[in-house]
């Protein structure tokens, strides 16, 4: 028995070298996969530089992204790492209108 103990290791190390590591992988491009066939016009993703905004058109390789009212860029698919969803503002967090909610669900003005 112990004479096939070196094969035994060689199998072992086998597997956890090539055959795991290229599982994930497959995992991984199929998750990228289902991520660009989400995109929608009007969907907030996420870049991979970490810029943020809302896919405002499709192309062959590419995406039109809105990052600023009126500002559009075309990036390429891969580019795109996640679809984010809008956070619902907190109480005292900024909202949309520049000011803050205040715990009566109210906004405040931040000049006041």
């Amino acid at each position: 028995m112990e004479q096939f103990f070196p094969f035994v290791l060689l199998a072992l190390a086998f597997v956890l070298l090539i055959v795991l590591p290229a599982r994930q992988r497959k995992k991984m491009q199929a998750n990228a996969q289902a991520l660009q066939e989400s995109l929608t016009v009007g969907t907030p993703v996420m870049l991979t530089s970490g810029i943020h905004g809302t896919v405002a058109g499709l192309g062959d390789g590419t995406v039109d992204l809105e990052v600023a009212p009126g500002v559009v860029v075309t990036v390429a698919r891969p580019a795109v790492m996640e679809v984010r969803t809008p956070a619902a503002p907190a109480d005292g967090a900024p909202n949309s209108t520049g000011g803050t909610v205040d715990g009566d669900g109210d906004p405040t003005d931040r000049t006041r």
